[in-house]
């Protein structure tokens, strides 16, 4: 299998604390775990996506930055995630977890463009998203930021998932002052 994370040291990818153990890692995904996910969710997962949380099936990571060329709710020129979501359900935080990605659709209104992934520090006033609108329930999608907060703007980050992960950067590049 190709890797996607050549450029990328997956050993110092995530943060290693307890909270993420507690609320976003899940057990290591086996086939059946990813099979059961995409049914549930009707989407067919990036490789890269796979192949991360082949890695560590959830979690927190060090870089949490994604920088845009335009404003979005949290800042004038990037975004932040909190956390990315594991497959399966064992943690709230999972992509078919209680705070996971249909609940998003479902119980906050987030349109169905495809699958939430990624929670920023607002408590679910915006999420990243894996955006099937282009490409199918069966393609490569691009990533997105969705804002709830202004009419569930759609902002575009990333033409596929990689790109999204190895472009996150560590907060301290963006000197704004203020640590949420």
């Amino acid at each position: 299998m190709e890797s996607y994370f050549k450029d990328l040291n997956l050993d110092s990818f995530w943060e290693d604390c307890e909270y993420s153990k507690k609320e976003y890692v899940n057990s290591p995904i086996t086939r059946k775990i990813i099979e059961l996910t995409e049914k549930e969710l009707g989407y067919k997962l990036p490789d890269s996506y796979i192949e991360l949380m082949t890695n560590q099936n959830g979690g927190i990571p060090v870089n949490q930055c994604y920088p845009t060329d335009q404003r979005t709710s949290w800042a004038e020129d990037h975004v932040a995630i909190s956390g990315i979501f594991a497959l399966g359900s064992e943690k709230a935080y999972s992509l078919c977890g209680e705070l996971g990605s249909k609940f998003m659709i479902d119980e906050w209104g987030y349109p169905e463009i495809g699958v939430y992934f990624g929670d920023c520090p607002s408590a679910g006033h915006d999420m990243i998203c894996l955006d099937y609108r282009v490409c199918g329930r069966f393609g490569i999608p691009k990533v997105v930021h969705v804002d709830q907060e202004s009419d569930y703007k759609i902002t575009p980050l990333a033409d596929t998932f990689e790109e999204f992960i190895s472009g996150l950067v560590h907060d301290s590049i963006f000197d704004e002052g203020e640590t949420w």
